[in-house]
């Protein structure tokens, strides 16, 4: 039996979205990582426009593929293994924090709509949120996996 393309797959499960994106998929990924929820980051995401869904929704397939997507950045404030999903709309800024630290799993942190009241930066309360999520994350993996990070 052939293996689908990625393209092949993403078209057939996101039509509107171009087929000539290149994704940044390392070859050795042969299966899908899992991807776990911490939190309410999921209905959270739900929360957002639909636009914004399929958009986050798509880069997080990406992950679990193994790939970074083009819309990813470095999460800074927790250092390598943490990253972030931007997506702007109608004037608006959505993001989507995730990890890849783990071997085995992909966990989306938090999501937030950017309102911050200081400028550029991140909320605190956002940015503590994502600092606990994380940890709470590390435990889940533990319990899951083992301790294989």
């Amino acid at each position: 039996m052939r293996k689908a393309s990625v393209r092949g797959v993403y078209s057939l499960l996101y039509p509107n979205i171009p087929t000539n994106i290149i994704l940044h998929v390392s070859p050795a990924s042969s299966s899908e990582k899992p991807l776990h929820w911490v939190g309410s980051s999921k209905k959270g995401l739900l929360a957002f426009p639909e636009e914004v869904i399929d958009d986050i929704g798509y880069a997080l397939g990406v992950v679990q593929l193994g790939g970074t997507p083009p819309s990813a950045k470095s999460w800074k404030v927790e250092g390598s293994g943490v990253l972030e999903i931007v997506k702007g709309f109608r004037g608006d800024a959505y993001r989507v924090v995730y990890t890849v630290r783990f071997t085995e799993a992909v966990y989306v942190l938090h999501r937030f709509q950017k309102k911050s009241p200081s400028g550029i930066s991140t909320a605190r309360s956002d940015t503590r949120l994502i600092h606990e999520r994380l940890k709470v994350a590390q435990v889940d993996y533990e319990v899951r996996y083992g301790n294989k990070a």
